[in-house]
């Protein structure tokens, strides 16, 4: 198993994950009778997850890998979820829904709507939640064990220096031009109008609920934080200091059966219901409602906030790095200082051509070296409407790659060897704890290494 081929596979399943079992509804004619083709322990791989996920390079125009590949890729996943039960590895579900609601803003920013979703995937949105929830559990949890299996290699400058005067004079990779560009973002304020809106909806519930209407019944129906919505809106025990808080100082206020008045914090509304007290623990529902950031948002304030920062910024009263990491609503940037991050690599370099994201790509277009924005409109990952303003930090030339300007790249091409090499050990010595199974028809395949066997399918 080489070194390239089990990243290649990684990172297709990676990529392929929370898509391969879900297809636009006009596509569900046509599928073969589904049938088990690999089975690593407790966990099967299906005929239509393969299909499904090479359709999905067919269908997004980039060209499919070979199907033993993509097997492959699917055998690794479930090694991965097979030995994190085996390891009592797991995740919390909170990161579970927060990495869903992401992904569904997402989804609904690239469809238009919710109802372009539904009448794209005949399926309802509750439906595609729960297909997505799976999904992005076990990608969390295959992410972690990556993480687990890797996280304690380290690389020296050694290292580095070691790799880059092995590479042939005449092999050394062309660097095109790169841009370090970093950004400031406030969002938008709800309206007035749509905080009022939010509040009677709450308040009405409340009233229900005080006319004898069940708590659980309302939150299940009503409430929009996913993971607490399915139990009635229970949060579970949790320790003082573990929410926000207007939530944690409302709740606490309440005595067990009690409700709270309506409550606003960084995620919404909130009414909340105490279920009992344990010592310094404490147990509640909730019932959230969530402003709707692409309708009624006030771009005003973000506005105002961004050109103060911009005058501070440009008359040398205020650093840029410091500016972002105390005032921006992007969280992930802030903590670089503002600057934007390649998603593969981690590194505030980006590649100065059509792989950058297009609105940025624009923006830059028309500015100098050194400038900064003036505010213009952005969107967050979350759906949120904001606006940002945009630094043009540096730019460099394309060149042969060197240990000066380079350094970074090189390093990360070490470490990335140095984590496949243990990712490739660790695959090695699994394969003993767990019992992978592949139907002979995919006999040719030798994936991991093996030979298909289906005598104990």
């Amino acid at each position: 198993m080489k070194v390239n081929k089990l990243v290649g596979a990684l990172l297709i399943s990676v990529i392929s994950l929370l898509f391969s079992t879900m297809s636009y509804g006009q596509g569900q004619q046509g599928v073969s009778l589904d049938k088990i083709i690999a089975r690593v322990d407790n966990h099967y791989i299906l005929n239509s997850e393969l299909d499904e996920m090479y359709n999905q390079y067919k269908a997004e125009g980039r060209t499919a890998p070979e199907k033993c590949q993509l097997l492959e890729s699917l055998i690794i996943n479930k090694m991965l979820l097979a030995k994190a039960e085996i390891d009592s590895v797991t995740v919390d579900d909170k990161e579970v829904d927060g990495e869903l609601n992401g992904k569904m803003s997402y989804m609904i920013q690239r469809f238009g709507s919710e109802k372009n979703i539904v009448e794209a995937y005949g399926k309802s949105i509750d439906a595609l939640k729960n297909e997505l929830r799976q999904q992005v559990k076990e990608q969390k949890i295959v992410e972690k064990m990556q993480r687990t299996i890797s996280g304690n290699v380290k690389i020296t400058p050694s290292d580095v220096r070691k790799f880059f005067n092995a590479i042939p004079k005449d092999s050394l990779p062309y660097i095109p031009s790169e841009v370090e560009v970093g950004h400031i973002v406030k969002k938008g304020t709800v309206t007035r109008e749509q905080k009022e809106k939010l509040r009677q909806q709450l308040l009405e519930l409340r009233q229900r609920a005080e006319k004898g209407e069940d708590f659980a019944t309302l939150a299940q129906i009503y409430s929009e934080d996913l993971g607490s919505a399915k139990n009635g809106g229970d949060l579970g025990f949790a320790k003082r200091g573990a929410m926000v808080p207007e939530f944690e100082g409302a709740a606490l206020a309440l005595k067990p059966g009690e409700m709270s008045n309506i409550i606003e914090s960084q995620f919404g509304f909130h009414l909340i219901k105490m279920v009992e007290t344990r010592g310094a623990e404490y147990r509640a529902r909730h019932i959230l409602l969530r402003p709707d950031y692409n309708k009624g948002t006030d771009m005003t304030q973000a506005t105002r906030a961004l050109d103060s920062l911009r005058v501070l910024i440009k008359t040398d009263t205020l650093k840029f790095a410091k500016a972002a990491l105390d005032n921006s609503d992007d969280k992930e940037t802030a903590e670089s200082g503002g600057l934007i991050q390649d998603r593969n690599t981690r590194i505030a370099k980006l590649t100065l051509d059509a792989s950058m994201d297009p609105a940025l790509y624009f923006a830059i277009d028309t500015m100098k070296v050194g400038d900064l924005s003036k505010p213009v409109s952005y969107r967050l990952e979350d759906g949120s409407s904001a606006m940002r303003i945009i630094w043009y930090k540096s730019k460099s030339e394309p060149h042969t790659a060197n240990l000066r300007d380079d350094y970074e790249k090189m390093a990360q091409i070490v470490l990335s060897n140095k984590q496949n090499n243990a990712l490739e050990e660790w695959f090695k010595k699994a394969q003993g704890d767990v019992f992978i199974s592949i139907e002979p028809e995919y006999k040719n395949c030798k994936v991991l290494g093996l030979a298909a066997r289906g005598d104990d399918m």
